[in-house]
């Protein structure tokens, strides 16, 4: 418990100090998606330092919202929610909510990370929607720093989709430009695949299945609909 905290009896204050420091119900979203060890949590917030990502695991298993495994014979560590936080999940996504419908469509755009983006749609992808082999989509933001420009998406069936910021090494079946923001207001529902395609902030080029069927494969945020 934060020793800095309201001291106040309200039951809100108490939760306040368990949930507000920074990046708590991040780190909790993430592992609500599936995430369970520390690399791959870390992927889901790239904004955060590992040491700081390491201290904020301790204190959210100190009050009970996460829990720490290690496989003994393999000496790999996995986190887990507890029940206690499990009950802050359908709380967290009404929030969630709640901004997409109130907070101003610049103002949610203004900080674009492609890293998360892109870690956040691979959650999406359908892989019964593409075909029934290994398909390697690549996904191409030229504004950005050429080495921060792409990302591979590696669906194979029965397999999670694996996300690769380098070259795989596999023969590209569909190349995807775009534009940052626009990818990102078509994936968080402030705009749609179809509209941004049609403005030409995103283009397609290759397996015309692959890439006639976007709006199949690639799904959106949960907040999308909301």
């Amino acid at each position: 418990m934060a020793s800095d905290g309201y001291n106040q009896y309200c039951p809100v204050s108490k939760a306040c100090e368990v949930l507000e420091p920074r990046w708590t119900l991040l780190l909790l979203c993430e592992m609500w998606s599936g995430s369970i060890h520390f690399n791959e949590i870390h992927r889901g917030v790239p904004g955060m330092s590992p040491t700081l990502m390491s201290k904020r695991l301790r204190e959210m298993e100190a009050n009970g919202l996460v829990e720490r495994t290690e496989n003994h014979s393999t000496g790999e560590i996995s986190y887990t929610t507890t029940k206690v936080a499990d009950e802050l999940e359908p709380i967290v996504y009404e929030l969630g909510k709640w901004a997409h419908r109130n907070v101003d469509a610049e103002v949610t755009l203004e900080k674009l990370d492609a890293k998360l983006l892109m870690w956040n749609m691979r959650r999406k992808i359908d892989s019964s929607a593409l075909p029934a082999r290994r398909s390697v989509i690549e996904f191409t933001y030229p504004e950005l720093p050429k080495a921060e420009q792409n990302f591979w998406l590696v669906s194979k069936p029965g397999m999670p989709v694996d996300l690769c910021a380098l070259d795989p090494g596999h023969d590209v079946d569909l190349y995807v430009s775009a534009d940052l923001k626009a990818m990102t207001s078509a994936w968080i529902g402030l705009s749609t695949l179809r509209t941004e395609i049609s403005r030409g902030t995103i283009s397609l080029i290759g397996d015309m299945s692959i890439a006639t069927s976007i709006e199949k494969w690639l799904g959106r945020s949960s907040f999308a609909q909301c």
